[in-house]
């Protein structure tokens, strides 16, 4: 977001987690991780819930680094306490004073709105408003677009959509997920507009049969996403879910794409529509059907 208000120049540090454009991972890292995040999904499930249990939160804020670098501003968020470092642990961080006395931007995305307000909100801290309503009608702009394509000439038939954003346990994709799925002409079956993901049972997956099975664990790149896909298909009636039928199950960058609340929600709208379609120019990157139906 900073990037895109054209702003890199002036980022000191980045979170462990921050590694685009390419050029930041060049900066200071301020924050680690608690639990170790190379297990598979379920382990991941159970270290986060345990030390949720048991600590304050599962991110250390490098308070040393922080006063080295005298940042005038830190950007961090609400949203989730589980997927990025939140404002809580920043201001843990700095609760002892700093010589910079930075200023905190903490962002809440639940929706496509509070991401254009917090594209703003950034924008307004560091003085450039005019800059940040220019980013936000070039992103609404190119998104309508997107939109616009999967409806025109004919309407199309609304397929409808799983998406999976942790897969043992099942988590739905919530927040702003939902909209760009209606965007791209499908109907979300179990996310909701602007509401956290929601936990969900096989059961209920199968109950519902959806027509395409998207899958984007958050933090997950494709290779990652490719070796937990036998939680799913260790299971006796996966093959005979609908999507797996008709072959429209696919894998999604969650890490870069799907579970960032920034500019790049108009490439993940892109990679969507390219899913329902069958074709685009993500494909490979963004996007790609699993090894086991690829192959077939």
């Amino acid at each position: 977001m900073v990037a895109a208000l054209g702003q890199l120049e002036f980022l000191a540090g980045r979170s462990h987690e921050c590694d685009y454009p390419e050029s930041v991972k060049a900066l200071p890292v301020c924050t680690k991780p608690r639990i170790p995040v190379d297990g598979d999904s379920r382990e991941i499930d159970r270290m986060v819930k345990e030390t949720q249990r048991t600590s304050v939160s599962i991110y250390d804020v490098f308070e040393d680094v922080l006063e080295r670098l005298e940042p005038t501003h830190i950007v961090t968020q609400i949203q989730c306490e589980v997927c990025a470092v939140s404002l809580r642990d920043v201001e843990a961080a700095i609760a002892r004073g700093m010589k910079s006395k930075p200023r905190i931007v903490s962002l809440q995305p639940n929706s496509l709105t509070d991401i254009w307000e917090d594209i703003r909100r950034v924008a307004c801290a560091l003085g450039i408003e005019s800059r940040g309503e220019d980013l936000v009608a070039e992103l609404q702009g190119r998104m309508g677009l997107t939109g616009h394509k999967r409806r025109w000439p004919v309407p199309l038939p609304q397929p409808r959509v799983a998406c999976i954003e942790w897969i043992e346990p099942l988590m739905a994709a919530g927040n702003w997920t939902p909209e760009l799925i209606e965007l791209a002409g499908g109907v979300d079956l179990f996310g909701k507009p602007g509401e956290h993901s929601p936990w969900m049972t096989w059961e209920q997956l199968k109950g519902a049969d959806p027509d395409v099975i998207v899958i984007a664990p958050c933090g997950f790149d494709l290779p990652r996403m490719e070796s937990e896909m036998y939680w799913l298909t260790n299971r006796p009636d996966w093959p005979t879910l609908r999507a797996v039928r008709e072959r429209r199950v696919y894998l999604a960058d969650g890490n870069q794409y799907f579970n960032r609340p920034g500019p790049r929600v108009a490439d993940t709208l892109e990679i969507l529509t390219e899913i329902l379609d069958g074709r685009g120019p993500h494909e490979g990157v963004g996007w790609r059907q699993p090894a086991e139906l690829s192959s077939r």
